[in-house]
């Protein structure tokens, strides 16, 4: 069973400029003191930030700066490892997803973050309770999958009727939400986590325009004019941008030397634009498949233009060199905001565009066999 701890895209850390402080965030969790840590990843309106501190006898404090509400993640490390807790742990890390606004928040545990109790924050009590409308999370769903097989016995672990059962759930929990949330959207022209619904319903379950743009179009004019308003329109056009048989959209970035390189210096060869990140698994696990090919086929009119949607360059160069990645590598360092990803509409890496030597878009999001197929039977 193929039950992935998704970790969204929008997370990749952004420093924010400093502010003066318009939230604070303090808890209490148990007794636990260093090394255990406990950090904070938030964006709002576009600017993002990360944040980490020290457990002293289970208190934490944070404080920082937001528009409107903002949306993050939290994670409770005992270990002090925060890419450990998040990555590592077959989606049992003790690792909430959150929104919050311009609040003074308290949260307090006798055990664990997951389980912690928050108050003074009302945008926290609308979020639980879209979530009480629609359904759980996808993560929260996918967390309570793992728990069943960490607990399952070892028997019950081999047994295929099992693991079934738990993929009917997941896939039924996943539908009912996903109806729920576009009734929700629906229904509640003015509340934000209308435009999340609709966001969400876009990146995670493919809603076609048709579907959620009449839905967008009501929702009231300051939801449409924020930054996430904004940038859920540009998705909701992007289907007609990025359509198969389409004129590519052209972009510069910088490689890691400091070079601008556009999609238009390809033109006349066969080119996979790959949106990658080396903070997300998928994409690293892709890369020895995109060797193999690009071994096979660079010589006969084929090229990768990698494009990062990381913030941090020295994490980025690292990921290229520690995976062996022999092609050009370009990003304007703005992480989930990069610029090229938005204007072809990416809401989650890995993903691509298969160009044709005449600038045309004739493949996306082609992984694995597909896209060996793919270029096989266009280059051999």
């Amino acid at each position: 069973m193929k039950l992935k701890f998704l970790v969204l895209g929008l997370m990749a850390p952004i420093m924010a400029a400093a502010q003066t402080p318009n939230f604070n965030i303090a808890g209490k969790i148990g007794t636990l003191n260093k090394p255990a840590k406990i950090y904070l990843d938030y964006t709002s309106e576009g600017k993002g930030a990360t944040d980490s501190c020290e457990m002293i006898n289970g208190t934490f404090k944070f404080s920082g700066t937001v528009s409107g509400y903002a949306s993050g993640r939290m994670t409770l490390s005992r270990e002090g490892i925060r890419d450990k807790e998040i990555y590592g742990t077959k989606g049992l890390g003790d690792v909430v997803y959150i929104n919050f606004g311009q609040e003074n928040i308290k949260i307090a545990s006798a055990d664990s973050l997951y389980n912690a109790k928050w108050t003074g924050s009302k945008v926290y009590e609308e979020m639980k309770a879209f979530d009480a409308t629609v359904g759980p999370t996808v993560m929260t769903v996918h967390h309570n999958a793992n728990v069943a097989i960490n607990r399952a016995s070892p028997e019950l672990q081999k047994d295929t009727l099992f693991f079934k059962a738990l993929d009917k759930q997941v896939t039924t929990f996943r539908k009912s939400r996903g109806e729920k949330m576009l009734m929700f959207a629906k229904a509640n022209p003015n509340s934000y986590f209308s435009l999340q619904a609709l966001s969400e319903l876009v990146g995670g379950y493919g809603i076609k325009s048709d579907v959620a743009m009449p839905i967008f179009n009501k929702l009231n004019e300051k939801l449409r004019l924020s930054y996430t308003g904004q940038g859920l329109y540009q998705l909701l056009n992007a289907s007609t941008v990025t359509a198969i048989g389409v004129n590519a959209p052209n972009f510069t970035q910088k490689d890691m030397q400091g070079k601008a390189v556009s999609l238009a210096d390809f033109k006349g060869k066969y080119v996979l634009v790959e949106f990658w990140a080396s903070w997300c698994s998928p994409c690293r696990a892709e890369s020895p498949n995109l060797l193999k090919q690009y071994a096979m086929f660079k010589d006969k009119g084929f090229e990768i233009l990698g494009v990062s949607v990381d913030s941090d360059k020295a994490k980025w160069v690292e990921a290229v060199k520690k995976d062996g990645l022999t092609w050009p590598q370009i990003s304007d360092l703005k992480g989930w905001d990069n610029e090229a990803r938005k204007v072809y509409g990416i809401t989650g890496v890995p993903a691509n565009f298969l160009i044709s030597p005449d600038g045309k878009i004739i493949g996306s999001h082609l992984m694995g066999e597909v896209l060996n197929k793919k270029l096989a039977a266009l280059l051999n």
